[in-house]
């Protein structure tokens, strides 16, 4: 499960989070979270635009998702719930696996570990 924490001191954490909204509604959540992910250094309104027409989306749909601002609150949400979570959401990345935190990036070995321990919890 994918849940938005766009860092408060990263002016553009928001603004991503909400192009990357805007395409979810459009079905491609996905390419364009790889886009701004792939172009870390080009995060303001025209790049995103610009990933949302390499993507295929409907532009119309696009610039009003972010003119208006409706997936803001949503996100907020994600945030409101990621801060509940023990030892809250410090940074990103951050997984949560049934209560274990791994906050960083870890090599794939990492997640096998606690998911196998957890699987063996299950029966």
């Amino acid at each position: 499960m994918w849940r938005n924490y766009p860092l408060p001191f990263h002016a553009n954490a928001m603004p991503a989070a909400e192009a990357a909204m805007a395409a979810h509604e459009q079905g491609k959540f996905w390419e364009m979270h790889d886009k701004i992910f792939a172009n870390q250094g080009f995060l303001d309104r025209p790049t995103f635009e610009k990933h949302a027409q390499e993507i295929g989306l409907n532009m119309a749909k696009f610039k009003s998702a972010l003119d208006s601002g409706r997936n803001k609150a949503g996100i907020q949400a994600d945030v409101a719930y990621i801060n509940t979570l023990p030892g809250g959401g410090v940074g990103t990345p951050t997984f949560f696996i049934n209560g274990h935190k791994l906050a960083g990036a870890y090599p794939f070995d990492e997640f096998a570990k606690i998911i196998d321990a957890e699987l063996k919890k299950k029966g």
